[in-house]
């Protein structure tokens, strides 16, 4: 005789539970990550709800979003209830956040801080598992004009063309640069190389009355500034 197995499948639950009629009824807010992440990936599996395989998914990652961001398409698919399609429709889901994380800086780009450049900047390059070099371009409101990626690289360094960011000034009529790279390794101490380059732009930008207002070392969840360790 065959044994009827429990439903784990979300229709089967009472409306009141289901996340998305949850978030129709009662707004986004009151979802809990899992839930918003069951409604990206519609099902689970036939032993498991998709609020149950996301909360599984969650825990491996410490229920950490940004850590779950890192998570690639084949990592996702070890979960058992994961396929190609949602594991695509997660990562496509994260990558949207953090560029709205970017948009929501640009909108601010007026630079007050230091820690306004990290808000701009690390959406870009925190997270990279390689070093990369930028530019950010301001003019005299020190509002940002422009910002260029200057060079990418090994996490051991990268290469910086003092004159490729002296003629992008020029022509865009900046007043004032920003430096910004990431340390993949999560280090914030400054090499020598790091201050040889930034006493390098520095001197290089005073001649064409450029100032050089800051160098930030980026990392995911901190950062480095020269201007206010006052090795400027």
């Amino acid at each position: 005789m065959k044994n009827n197995q429990p439903s784990f499948s979300i229709k089967n639950w009472s409306q009141h539970d289901q996340p998305r009629e949850k978030l129709r009824d009662k707004g986004k807010s009151v979802l809990s990550d899992a839930e918003l992440l069951a409604i990206l990936i519609g099902s689970g599996s036939r032993s498991e709800s998709a609020v149950e395989l996301c909360k599984r998914i969650l825990a491996s990652v410490e229920n950490n979003l940004n850590n779950l961001g890192k998570l690639s398409i084949t990592q996702l698919m070890e979960f058992k209830g994961v396929g190609e399609a949602k594991a695509i429709s997660i990562v496509a889901a994260m990558e949207l956040g953090r560029r709205r994380r970017g948009e929501e800086a640009l909108e601010k780009q007026k630079i007050l801080s230091s820690a306004s450049v990290f808000e701009l900047m690390q959406p870009i390059v925190g997270e990279l598992p390689h070093e990369e070099f930028w530019i950010l371009y301001l003019n005299n409101s020190n509002k940002v004009i422009q910002k260029n990626l200057l060079s990418k690289g090994g996490i051991t360094g990268t290469l910086v063309d003092v004159r490729l960011v002296l003629k992008t000034a020029l022509q865009v009529g900046a007043t004032g640069l920003i430096l910004v790279h990431n340390h993949p390794s999560g280090t914030l101490v400054a090499s020598e190389a790091d201050k040889q380059i930034t006493q390098k732009l520095k001197q290089a930008s005073s001649s064409l009355d450029i100032k050089v207002l800051d160098h930030l070392i980026i990392t995911e969840r901190a950062y480095f500034s020269f201007a206010d360790e006052g090795i400027l």
